[in-house]
């Protein structure tokens, strides 16, 4: 198509670590390799020296929350963007918060289509508010249902978030899809020995790996009395990332006492996780809370076994190529117990079932969607 200039309005970025971030990342790339130009507007973030062509830093503050998230000020910033940004032909927003409002009111002054990802269940966030859970909740439905139906298209990674929003009451076109990354990338991990021994994974023991914010709503509660449940004296769970959770998480683990097998690694850089995922034998995942769960895709571009919580959205990422089990400890320790003596097996095959989430794929899609509304439009 036409060379396009994409303005991506969205709540958080680098140097966060996340899916949303994973997710702008892959898109941006995916666009660019195509040729066409992206801007990223985003808060700005305090001793942060990281940036790079391409993105426009908004004024920001503190949340007054356990994160690291960042409470955009759109004071005095109109003018800068307008000049930023300049004359682009589509306006494409990942929060419905006000950076996402902001870019709202730039496509509406641009004559641009709107365009919003549906990255967060936000109402599954209502725990991090200081109020009634179910006002939370219905606040975080009327927000999300808001925006969207302000949009001229909304992107969901899954069929169950299509199912989702128009349950709340979403109008607007909504287009399927999937979050992409770099497949080759995940692909090409390398089985390191140094990393199994660090974490206190034997030559003949076994590595169970999870990947993801320690927070609430991951539901990690559940992952450690899975692997407390698992009868394999030789496995050891290793739990990479960081977050509100984790004095938590340790204290559970001694309570169930898993400790001593049990190994937090905090966060890692971006370029260690493939070769975590191939030290790996097993990924387990017991999150239901996903719009589609990055790190999913990314252990079946390692190849790994999966074993996961059912729920609708990890139905439609994983399909056949993964274990499902009900939230339940017993459940789904059985399950990795059954996965696990077959763990080299099929590994091609998972590779193969994450091709559909590759960077290319996903860009040709959003793209096929930008043309539509831009015709659409003239």
């Amino acid at each position: 198509m036409e060379f396009v200039r994409v303005g991506m309005f969205t709540e958080c970025y680098r140097p966060i670590q996340n899916g949303v971030v994973s997710s702008v990342d892959s898109l941006s790339d995916a666009l660019r390799d195509r040729g066409h130009e992206v801007i990223c507007v985003t808060p700005s973030m305090p001793d942060f020296e990281g940036s790079r062509d391409g993105v426009v830093h908004v004024p920001s503050l503190p949340l007054p929350l356990p994160t690291s998230y960042r409470l955009t000020i759109p004071l005095g910033t109109r003018e800068r963007i307008a000049r930023e940004l300049g004359d682009v032909s589509i306006v494409h927003t990942h929060s419905p918060f006000v950076t996402g409002w902001m870019g709202a009111r730039y496509a509406r002054r641009s004559k641009s289509p709107l365009v919003f990802t549906y990255h967060t269940q936000l109402d599954e966030y209502a725990h991090y508010v200081p109020f009634d859970a179910k006002m939370t909740r219905r606040a975080a439905e009327r927000l999300t249902r808001n925006f969207a139906n302000n949009a001229d298209a909304v992107i969901v990674p899954t069929q169950a978030m299509e199912r989702r929003l128009r349950s709340i009451g979403v109008d607007r076109r909504v287009a399927v899809v999937p979050t992409c990354i770099d497949v080759n990338r995940f692909a090409g991990g390398v089985r390191r020995p140094d990393l199994r021994e660090r974490y206190g994974v034997g030559s003949d023991g076994e590595m169970i790996l999870c990947v993801g914010r320690l927070a609430r709503e991951k539901n990690l509660d559940l992952t450690l009395q899975t692997f407390a449940a698992l009868d394999a004296p030789r496995a050891r769970l290793v739990m990479v990332g960081d977050g509100p959770e984790r004095e938590h998480l340790e204290h559970l683990a001694a309570k169930l006492g898993i400790s001593g097998r049990t190994h937090f690694t905090g966060e890692l850089p971006r370029s260690m996780l493939p070769d975590a995922y191939a030290s790996a034998d097993l990924f387990l995942f017991t999150s239901s809370t996903e719009t589609q769960g990055l790190v999913l895709v990314e252990a079946l571009a390692a190849g790994l076994p999966i074993v996961a919580v059912d729920a609708p959205q990890t139905r439609d990422v994983l399909g056949q190529d993964g274990r499902l089990a009900p939230a339940d400890p017993r459940a789904l320790s059985a399950a990795v117990a059954a996965v696990l003596p077959e763990a080299t097996a099929g590994r091609d095959a998972r590779r193969a079932a994450a091709r559909r989430y590759d960077r290319p794929a996903a860009g040709a899609s959003v793209l096929e969607l930008y043309r539509e509304l831009l015709d659409s439009r003239n």
